[in-house]
């Protein structure tokens, strides 16, 4: 199909161009005309005609237009036209082809008077050829896309649950301070705890010589029994470096001193206190 319309196209390229090129030749012009007065054979041997050209003859009324073939053009015989005799006094004649074509009035005498005259019509100038359009072969019909199946879908990632919210240590509340206005609540009665006494000092140290007897001091009287009172026991010698001890007044009795707690009397001592600080607290 695309070749045909390029091949159309050319033809009417060639068409537009010989038409174009053609010429149109009024016969005796510009001096004369078809008749007998003018020199038609000069007329035609200084024009050039070509395929495509026309001629145009103009005459009057008692003159016509006769086309005869070589014979008849030099006998100027008008019996064997090639076609009907061309008359009214204006007549055109198209030259499509290369040749020699003869003209002749048909009237008596006057072909024989020179009214007659021969178109040699020359071939085109040859155009080059066209080019040559090299002929494509038709595309190959288009292949089928093999379709392919959609994707499956993406499955969307499982929604996790939000984390449990971090559980937030409590510190537990310090106790209420008492109020110093509230009565602390009621000991409870312990037993008296025993005073410990003062540690006792070391026994001296007794020198290796021998004691002298204890002299009796003669300032201190024998012991007497005093009236209504215990009797009392002799005082103890006094020790060498030691300075004697006076006597109690009389009527006061002396004490013994307290024993040394033992370690268990003092470990319920501090029990004792702590259960009596425990208390108060709470």
């Amino acid at each position: 199909m695309k070749k045909i319309m390029v091949l159309a196209a050319l033809a009417i390229m060639l068409v537009s161009i010989k038409t174009s090129m053609a010429a149109t030749y009024t016969v005796g012009a510009p001096g004369g005309s078809w008749d007998r007065s003018t020199d038609l054979a000069t007329w035609a041997s200084s024009q050039t005609f070509s395929e495509g050209d026309t001629l145009i003859f103009q005459y009057t009324l008692n003159h016509d237009v006769i086309e005869v073939s070589k014979a008849d053009y030099d006998s100027c015989t008008s019996s064997n036209p090639l076609q009907p005799p061309f008359t009214g006094g204006a007549t055109t004649i198209a030259l499509p082809s290369a040749g020699t074509r003869y003209f002749i009035c048909g009237t008596g005498g006057h072909c024989l008077g020179g009214m007659k005259v021969e178109i040699d019509i020359l071939a085109a100038a040859s155009s080059p050829p066209p080019p040559t359009t090299p002929v494509l072969p038709p595309p190959p019909p288009p292949t089928a896309r093999p379709v392919l199946p959609p994707p499956p879908p993406t499955a969307a990632p499982p929604v996790l649950p939000p984390p449990p919210p971090a559980a937030t240590p409590r510190v537990p509340s310090p106790p209420p301070t008492p109020s110093p206005v509230s009565s602390p609540p009621p000991l409870r009665s312990t037993p008296p705890l025993p005073t410990p006494s003062a540690v006792p000092s070391p026994p001296p140290v007794k020198s290796m010589a021998p004691s002298p007897p204890p002299k009796v001091s003669p300032s201190s009287p024998p012991p007497s029994k005093a009236k209504g009172g215990p009797t009392l026991p002799p005082a103890p010698a006094p020790l060498p470096g030691v300075p004697p001890i006076s006597a109690p007044p009389p009527g006061v009795s002396v004490l013994p001193p307290a024993p040394t707690p033992s370690s268990a009397a003092k470990l319920r001592l501090v029990g004792g206190l702590f259960t009596a600080a425990v208390i108060v607290l709470f």
